[in-house]
């Protein structure tokens, strides 16, 4: 029978489980990525908004900045994300009950 050198198997399993962390902490670093990129876009867009109000309150109209291709686009954006998320039916149909048992 072969003897086993203990050194040399402890030395293949962190070899092992370094791979695995390798992947895990690869998996991480995208995560948080993306959780930034995120954190970015909802900042932009609120920038988006912002700038949007001004340009009204300096005098442009909704019709004028859609004619430059300039709609609220970021509120627009955020409207879609909701519908996409849930059903409207369903929640309309929710709070029709609520408001028939009131």
């Amino acid at each position: 029978m072969a003897t086993l050198d203990i050194e040399q198997t402890r030395n293949q399993a962190r070899a092992l489980l370094d791979s695995r962390i390798k992947s895990v902490t690869a998996l991480v670093k995208s995560r948080q990525r993306i959780n930034d990129l995120r954190d970015q876009l909802v900042a932009a867009e609120r920038d988006d908004k912002r700038a949007y109000v001004q340009a009204t309150r300096d005098g442009w109209s909704a019709d004028e900045l859609k004619k430059l291709g300039l709609e609220p686009a970021a509120a627009k954006r955020r409207r879609t994300a909701k519908r996409s998320i849930g059903s409207d039916q369903g929640s309309d149909q929710d709070n029709g009950a609520s408001f028939a048992e009131q």
